[in-house]
C-alpha cells in the first residue's frame, strides 16, 4: 500500500476547512514532492466548490484557479500531490462521482467525513493505473509528520 506523508497542520487544516464548509463540500489542492513513489505533501491551497446546483454532495475547482495553483507550485519547485474534499454526513469513501471525476493518475485523494459538522474518519485514495482506461483508486495509508514546520495556504481564489 502506498503511503501519504502529511505534515499535522496541513492535515487539521484540511479537516477543519470541512467542518468550516458543512453542511457544503470543501476542497483543495495538496501540493508536495514525489520522493521514491510516495508524496510527501508540503502545502495546501484551499479551492473554492464551484459547485452551487448540488455544494452538499459534489465538488469542482474552477480550472483557471487549479493553473494558478499549479503555476505558483512549480515556482515554488513542488507538483500537485493530490486533492481533497469532505463528505458532510456521508462515508470517507470515494463515490462513483468522485471516481468518474478524477483524472490526475499518481495523486492521491483525500476524503474527510464530517459527521454533524465535526470532522471524523480521513483517508487516502490514490489514482493508480497508466491511462483513464484503466484508472482505479487504492487505498493510502496517511502518514501524518508531527515533526513538520509546514503550514497550509490561504485559499487561493
Amino acid at each position: 500500500m502506498s503511503v501519504l506523508h502529511i505534515p499535522r497542520a496541513i492535515y487539521d487544516a484540511l479537516r477543519a476547512h470541512g467542518e468550516e464548509t458543512y453542511p457544503h463540500e470543501c476542497c483543495g489542492v495538496l501540493l508536495g514532492e514525489s520522493v521514491t513513489g510516495e508524496w510527501r505533501v508540503k502545502s495546501s491551497v484551499r479551492a473554492g466548490n464551484m459547485r452551487t446546483d448540488s455544494a452538499h454532495n459534489r465538488y469542482m475547482i474552477d480550472p483557471v484557479e487549479l493553473v494558478r495553483i499549479q503555476r505558483d507550485a512549480m515556482r515554488q519547485g513542488l507538483d500537485i500531490a493530490g486533492f481533497y474534499h469532505s463528505h458532510p454526513d456521508h462515508p470517507a469513501q470515494w463515490s462513483p462521482t468522485d471516481f468518474a471525476e478524477a483524472h490526475w493518475i499518481g495523486c492521491s485523494y483525500v476524503i474527510t467525513e464530517v459527521a454533524n459538522g465535526k470532522a471524523a474518519i480521513t483517508n487516502s485514495f490514490r489514482l493508480a493505473g497508466a491511462a483513464e482506461e484503466d484508472k482505479r483508486f487504492e487505498p493510502q495509508t496517511i502518514e501524518i509528520d508531527e515533526a513538520s514546520t509546514a503550514t497550509p495556504s490561504e485559499s487561493h481564489n
